[in-house]
């Protein structure tokens, strides 16, 4: 996609999320991302209230999941909770380039917080709200980084103190998955708080990279094998 083209792109993209907003009211939230940089890839947001963010915030967690494993489709339909407790039915429409490479989302962030006390109401004029990805739509590159070391730590069922290289080794893999290291100086940030040397965690990366292809070339010859 071209420079000029995908200024343009975004200008209109600009102006439908603005429109949008106003034709539906205060209690829903648009976001325009622009994923060429992903550490401030909000380049337009209408009634930011609902979720606290402004333009030149970051990508959340989920935002940087989907930037290393993109999905197939758009998200439509799940619910998400900020940190302040409001419940929102969420979607997320991507945009894509001619090689279907995604570059870009609008974002629909709907405050059903009153609402969904009210179950039977939700259910007859809203429709059911599917189960969805947990979101806390960070501000900040750091607290993304923090939200993703903290679950990854979390999963081994031990303090940062605790770790052992097997399950340093399973954090910095739980991270790559999630595309952590698509930020910026995110070694240094996650080093810093592993308490382990960027060196570290480049060779941990190394033997999880060959670890995989290891694996995929024994299930390729396994698969070969077969009658």
């Amino acid at each position: 996609m071209l420079e000029e083209n995908r200024k343009q792109l975004f200008e209109f993209l600009g102006r439908v999320t603005q429109g949008l907003a106003e034709a539906v009211g205060k209690n829903c939230g648009l976001v325009l991302h622009d994923f060429s940089d992903p550490e401030k890839s909000i380049v337009c947001i209408a009634n930011g209230n609902i979720t606290g963010r402004k333009v030149g915030d970051t990508l959340d967690a989920l935002g940087f999941q989907l930037l290393r494993q993109p999905p197939k489709a758009d998200l439509l339909n799940y619910q998400t909770t900020t940190k302040s407790g409001k419940v929102l039915r969420s979607s997320s429409i991507f945009l894509r380039n001619e090689k279907g490479e995604i570059v870009g989302s609008i974002c629909v962030n709907y405050d059903v917080t009153g609402v969904a006390r009210l179950q039977e109401w939700l259910q007859e004029t809203i429709g059911p709200v599917e189960p969805g990805p947990r979101e806390e739509f960070e501000h900040s590159v750091d607290e993304v980084l923090d939200r993703l070391v903290q679950d990854a730590v979390h999963g081994t069922g031990k303090n940062i103190a605790d770790l052992r290289r097997n399950d340093k080794i399973a954090i910095i893999a739980h991270l790559e998955s999630k595309g952590a290291f698509l930020i910026r100086y995110s070694v240094d940030r996650i080093a810093e708080s592993l308490n382990i040397s960027k060196y570290t965690i480049y060779n941990y990366l190394a033997e999880i990279k060959q670890s995989s292809t290891a694996v995929r070339e024994s299930r390729t010859a396994t698969e070969e094998s077969l009658p």
